[in-house]
This record gives C-alpha cells, sequence and structure tokens, in this order.
C-alpha cells in the first residue's frame, strides 16, 4: 500500500478467529499470514496461541494436577471461547502434546511478529476458573447452556491469578505490554449491583500492573452492542470510568455495523480502535457492503478523541477477501474512486491480468452480493436452504418459503449468473492462472449461484408436493442432484473440502485418543457446535465445503424428502419430532464417522464449472419472476 496512514495502528484478529479459521494452522500457514500482516499496516495482532500453556503452569501451581487442568481447558478447537470464560471442560481433555507444540510454534510466531515490528496483543485472566478454585464467593453463570465459574473480584485471588499468569506468560513468550481481557464478553456480570463491573475493572487493573506496570488492557466493546438491553449509557460509563486512561485500549469492536464509539462518548475519552467485524463463525457466504464498508471509519476520525488505529477483528477468516483488502486500504490517506480501487484490486488479485471481463465480473459481485444492503451479518438470516436445519414447519407453505428464501438476497440473481459467466469465460481463455485466484474464485461464485438453485429447487418441490397425489416431485430429483454437483466443484480445491480442515486438526496429533479427539473438535464446530440436540449455535459455523454440502447436509434434505408426503397430506407437528428424531441421529453419525467417500477432485475445473454453469444457471429466475411470488414488505 502506499501513502500516509491516517492513524498510527492496526489491530488484527478476534479471539473467535482462533477457532473458526486459524485453530489447526502450523508454522507455514501462520508465517504467510503474519507476512500479509506487515504488508498490510497491522501493528497489534491479537496472539492467543500457546496461552494453555500458561493456564497449565499456574493452575498446577495452585494444587491442581495434569488432568485436572487438561479436563478444565477441554479441546482445542475450543480454546478461544475457555479464554473468554464462555465454557470450560468441553471436547477434550486437551492433548499434553498440543501444549507443548504449541508453545513452541508461539514463541516462533510471536519472534517473526515482532521482527517485523508488531507489538502483539496476549490474553489475560478474565476472572474465570476451575470448579475446584470456587470458594463461598465464586459466582457461576451460563453461556449456552455451559456454566462456569468466576472470581468475585474481592476475592484476593482474582487479582494474585491475573498477576501470576501475567508474569508466567511474560517469561514464556515476553511481552509488548498489551493484554486482552473480556470478562463480560456474552455474559451479564454474576452481581446485580451496578458497581460490579467497575470492581471488577479495578481488580483487572491490579493484577496487571502488578506484573507489568506498563500494562494496557485491551477490552472488546462487544458486550455493550450484543447486550445493549443490560449494558445502558450509565453501566458503560461506570465501568468504563474505573479503567485508568493509560492502562486501557477499546476495540470498537463491530464498528462498521453497530459502533459504540457514537453512544458512548467516544469511550470515555479512552484510547479506541475502530474495528470491522465483517465475518461471524467463518461462515463462507458471500456478502458485505463493499463499497461503503468503511466509511465509518473515516467519519471517526473527526472530532475529539478519533480512534488510534483501525481493525479486522472477523470471527473468521478465509472469506469474503474484498471486504478485508477494502478495510484495511481504507486505513491510508486519500481514498481511490471505489472503481479505481476495484479495478486496482482485480489487477493484483490476479497476478496482474489486465481483463475488462475480471473487471466487470466484480462488478457485477458488486452490484449483488457486496451491494449495501440492511442484511444482518450476524443473525445469518441471509443464508439460503443448503446449510439450514430442514422443517416441515419452516418450508410447507411455498410462499412464504420463497419469500424468506429470496427477499433475504435482495438483488437480481441474474447479475450473479453474469458474474460466474465471465470467471469461467476467463479461466477458458487464461488457464494458467487457474491455480492462482482465479481458480478460488471460479469456486467461490459458483457456489453462491448454485445455492441459490438449491432454494429455487425446493421451492419447486414444496409447490409440486402439494399439487401432488402421492408422485414424487420432479423437482425434488433436481433440487437433491444440485447438492452432489456442487459437492464434485469444491472438491476442486483443498481449501473448499471438510477433508482439509479435518487433515489440518489431525496432523496435531501423536496417537490415536489424540486424533479422535482433534478430528471430534474440526467436525463438531462446523456442524452442531456444541452437542447434537440444542439449537442455539446449531450450524453456526455454517460452511459450504465438499464433505459437508454432499454428506452432512445433503442427508438432512434428504430425510426431509422421506418424510415430505406425509408431512403435506396431513400436517401435524409430529412430522417435525420424527423428522428431529431423525437429524438427531444424522449429527451423531456425522460426528463419529464423517461422511461417505468424497468426490475425487478434478483437475480441469474450468470445464467442470462451464457444465455445471449450463445444466444450473438457467434454473434462476429473475428478480421479476422472484417478486411476483413473493408478499410485499414479508422480509
Amino acid at each position: 500500500m502506499e501513502g500516509q496512514a491516517e492513524v498510527a495502528e492496526g489491530y488484527y484478529f478476534n479471539f473467535c478467529t482462533f477457532s473458526y479459521t486459524v485453530a489447526y494452522w502450523d508454522w507455514d500457514k501462520w508465517e504467510r499470514e503474519v507476512d500479509w500482516m506487515a504488508l498490510n499496516g497491522i501493528t497489534m495482532p491479537l496472539n492467543v496461541l500457546g496461552h494453555e500453556s500458561v493456564l497449565h503452569r499456574v493452575y498446577t501451581e495452585v494444587g491442581l494436577n495434569d488432568e485436572e487442568v487438561r479436563a478444565f481447558l477441554g479441546g482445542p478447537g475450543y480454546l478461544p471461547f475457555q479464554y473468554m470464560g464462555c465454557l470450560d471442560s468441553f471436547a477434550g481433555p486437551l492433548p499434553t502434546s498440543w501444549i507443548r507444540k504449541h508453545e513452541e510454534l508461539a514463541v516462533r510466531v510471536l519472534d517473526r511478529q515482532r521482527s517485523l515490528g508488531m507489538t502483539p496483543v496476549l490474553p489475560a485472566f478474565t476472572g474465570h476458573v476451575p470448579a475446584q478454585l470456587a470458594g463461598p464467593t465464586t459466582g457461576t453463570r451460563t453461556w449456552d447452556e455451559f456454566t462456569t465459574h468466576v472470581l468475585h473480584p474481592a476475592d484476593p485471588r482474582y487479582a494474585e491469578l491475573c498477576r501470576r499468569i501475567t508474569e508466567i506468560q511474560m517469561q514464556t513468550f515476553g511481552s509488548d505490554h498489551l493484554y486482552a481481557a473480556d470478562p463480560f464478553i456474552e455474559m451479564i456480570p454474576v452481581d446485580a449491583d451496578p458497581a460490579h463491573p467497575g470492581r471488577v475493572a479495578r481488580a483487572t487493573i491490579s493484577g496487571l500492573v502488578a506484573a507489568d506496570p506498563q500494562a494496557v488492557w485491551v477490552l472488546q466493546s462487544w458486550p455493550f452492542s450484543f447486550q445493549d438491553d443490560f449494558w445502558t449509557e450509565d453501566r458503560v460509563a461506570s465501568f468504563l470510568d474505573a479503567m485508568p486512561a493509560e492502562h486501557s485500549l477499546i476495540l470498537d469492536l463491530w464498528a462498521e455495523t453497530k459502533p459504540m464509539w457514537n453512544r458512548s462518548d467516544r469511550f470515555r475519552g479512552k484510547p479506541w480502535v475502530w474495528c470491522a467485524l465483517l465475518n461471524f463463525g467463518g461462515r463462507t457466504d458471500l456478502i458485505g457492503n463493499l463499497s461503503t464498508v468503511a466509511d465509518g471509519f473515516h467519519e471517526s476520525l473527526t472530532g475529539d478523541n478519533p480512534p488510534i488505529g483501525w481493525g479486522l477483528a472477523m470471527e473468521g477468516t478465509r472469506n469474503n477477501t474484498a471486504l478485508f483488502q477494502r478495510v484495511a486500504e481504507a486505513a491510508w490517506s486519500g481514498p481511490a474512486p471505489f472503481d479505481h480501487w476495484l479495478r486496482d484490486f482485480v489487477r493484483h488479485r490476479y497476478a496482474g491480468a489486465e481483463s475488462e471481463d475480471l473487471v466487470d465480473a466484480w462488478r457485477a459481485l458488486a452490484s449483488s452480493v457486496y451491494k449495501e444492503t440492511s442484511l444482518d451479518v450476524l443473525t445469518g438470516h441471509f443464508r439460503g436452504a443448503l446449510t439450514a436445519k430442514p422443517s416441515y414447519a419452516e418450508t410447507l407453505a411455498p410462499d412464504r418459503l420463497a419469500t424468506r428464501l429470496w427477499g433475504s438476497r435482495p438483488y437480481d440473481p441474474a447479475i450473479l449468473v453474469r458474474a460466474w459467466r465471465l470467471l469461467i469465460e476467463e479461466a477458458e481463455r487464461r488457464p494458467r492462472l487457474l491455480d492462482g485466484e482465479l481458480g478460488h474464485d471460479l469456486i467461490e461464485v459458483g457456489r453462491v449461484v448454485l445455492s441459490h438453485v438449491v432454494d429455487q429447487h425446493l421451492v419447486a418441490t414444496v409447490r409440486e408436493a402439494a399439487r401432488s397425489s402421492g408422485e414424487t416431485p420432479e423437482a425434488l430429483g433436481r433440487f437433491l442432484a444440485v447438492f452432489d454437483d456442487l459437492d464434485r466443484l469444491l472438491a476442486c480445491r483443498p481449501e473448499f473440502t471438510l477433508e482439509h480442515w479435518v487433515g489440518e486438526a489431525e496432523a496435531w496429533a501423536e496417537d490415536e485418543e489424540e486424533r479422535r479427539i482433534l478430528r471430534d473438535n474440526a467436525r463438531r464446530i462446523v456442524t452442531v457446535w456444541d452437542r447434537p440436540g440444542p439449537p442455539n449455535l446449531d450450524d453456526y459455523a455454517a460452511r459450504t465445503w465438499s464433505g459437508l454440502v454432499g454428506g452432512y447436509y445433503k442427508d438432512r434434505w434428504t430425510a426431509w424428502a422421506r418424510g415430505l408426503f406425509e408431512a403435506v397430506r396431513s400436517p401435524s407437528a409430529e412430522h417435525d419430532q420424527r423428522l428431529g428424531e431423525r437429524l438427531l441421529d444424522i449429527e451423531r453419525t456425522f460426528l463419529e464417522r464423517g461422511p461417505d467417500a468424497q468426490p475425487r477432485p478434478t483437475t480441469d475445473v474450468a470445464s467442470l464449472a462451464r457444465r455445471l454453469f449450463e445444466a444450473h444457471a438457467g434454473a434462476l429466475r429473475t428478480s421479476t419472476d422472484v417478486a411476483s411470488q413473493t408478499v410485499t414488505g414479508s422480509r
């Protein structure tokens, strides 16, 4: 990038990213990522690698044995949620080899970051402790049905554990004086006293400064937006006022959508960073406001107490690259007009290729999936049927179903189809580019088109079933066939496969039991998230990946299809109850065994994309056709 930076700092990552994307990365992936950070002006990356080794040492010091501590830490894929105090003792125990290897990896990554001038942010104590350390004043709280124990800030062990964890971390990994701790990330304080958050703040600062007099507490503002009914202006002010400015840094985590800086008197004079969250759960949907995503950052630079930095705080990365790049470049003075930026982005993305068709393809994307919308990226209501858990109650009213599926994607799908066609034609002309980003984007855009086709065929299936006297709707076969075709397309690149994700996890194992835990964690978080049955986080991290599309997701819709006619003929809640039992069996089986045999990747992805385009793209109706089927204003 060229130009003068608007602000001094660039923040990167979210605790969740260390579960949803980087959980199983090796050194090669980390080295490449750190180099990307350096090239894009990142100065303050969050780094929670190896923190489990610090907690293991501290909790064995205070009397727990090795097995108790590893059970408390839980599964490797869920460690960041453990560090935020959301859960413990889940999907584990933590393998001993993981602790050793990730301490070594953390040292290597931190050395690389510091050698490039970065000041990494390391995790800190949140009050969350093993149940064995609970005392008379220890509180309990619940997050997604997980119960955890939290020390009261008046308990002297609170500041002492905060100090000791910081000291051991400094001895193990060094320090740049930046410490991330979120004692209330998605959980109401255990004490209803309005003064309680301030007491937690003072105890946290006390422990950090006792270990490191230059300590700066890095706090995510997420609770203030996520639970804004509790975090009133008075409560936020009371909490922030207990944090000394010289020891505080606030991350306005979701500022591109729901900024808190303009609701909290610019964080009461504390230093703060404007962040774009952009992605939840590492979902693979293409969605965002590409042309306007960073407008709020420029607005925040005016007035008193402007941000000291910008940040990318996505829950998952390796998706929607253009959005991340757009935010990163917005931090530099003299932002180019959008079309000029888009043309420059396309040239760099495709190895310097000068192509009007590629530019036009991206213009089409900017006018469809990346068009400014009011879609809520957090809820995921924009997602279509493909990754949704089937339900007769949600599908058997075809007009309402069409409204939900198409109304949640407010653009003409023909524009998206055009983008895919242009990418296919460019790939046919320049096959040498297929090993790079063009091959990736060919599949990326194709999967969005085919997910629209899935929606189209689902609505047609329900309509035919309602008119049928018992014959299988022809649309049902077309509906399920798209899952297999999309699965084949996704299998062409490892980054679009469940097999690659699980393989990265298993690579850290040293024996079969460790392999089982790592495999379970990798499958679990992208499907049921926690346990089969509870719906709270089910499909939260929905991924359109080979192995999920043609396996897990297709199996669920096949189970739905088996009971379709009976549910149509005699509507009853019992049909959904029986379907729920079948889906529960599918979830348990998938966690244990994974998908059936996965398709072999083809080396000729352009030809495959062309065949699928010819077979399916024509099924999409234009927005005019869709509008005739939906109820006005029923989004």
